[in-house]
């Protein structure tokens, strides 16, 4: 098995107690604050507010959470190479009130996963490849990859990092 990349990652947080038109502060969290004592589905796409993310991808996980949860997951995550900004947003547009959305701003974490492609092509600049994997206290015990992995790849392949896919595996 492999274990997840150690990263820091700057989040953003609600904090009702601060004055004014932004009540948010960074929080930096670790992978371990993610991972640790914990079994949890994460799954990566290329970009907030794209097509397929928006209308299938992020919304299977978040319809499926509580059969996730019943099968032993403690918590689904979604991590794009976005800011924290950006996913927050995202969030509140596609109402998401289960799945965490995990902004990997820098894309260090899916650079030490080996999923970091440039997707130039599209405008999109250096992004995630999209999969999902299981993870067990830190270390990765399932990946599911879409096929096709490469820098510029022209297509964007969604077979197998699906909420589907995901959930008949744990069911097996």
């Amino acid at each position: 098995m492999t274990r997840v990349p150690d990263v820091t990652f700057m989040t953003r947080v609600r904090n009702d107690a601060l004055d004014g038109p932004n009540p948010f502060e960074w929080k930096a969290l670790t992978s371990d604050e993610i991972f640790k004592g914990k079994k949890v589905i994460l799954f990566a796409l290329p970009g907030a507010y794209t097509p397929t993310c928006s209308t299938t991808h992020l919304p299977g996980y978040e319809k499926h959470f509580d059969e996730m949860k019943a099968l032993g997951v403690d918590s689904v995550v979604c991590l794009s190479v976005n800011d924290a900004f950006v996913m927050y947003n995202w969030g509140k547009a596609q109402n998401v009130e289960n799945v965490f959305l995990l902004p990997d701003g820098s894309g260090e974490f899916s650079r030490k996963m080996g999923m970091l492609v440039n997707k130039d092509n599209v405008g999109f600049g250096f992004r995630s490849w999209r999969y999902s994997m299981v993870v067990d206290d830190g270390e990765i015990t399932k990946m599911f990859v879409e096929p096709g992995f490469s820098d510029n790849c022209p297509t964007d392949p969604f077979e197998v990092s699906d909420a589907d896919t995901m959930l008949a595996y744990l069911k097996s």
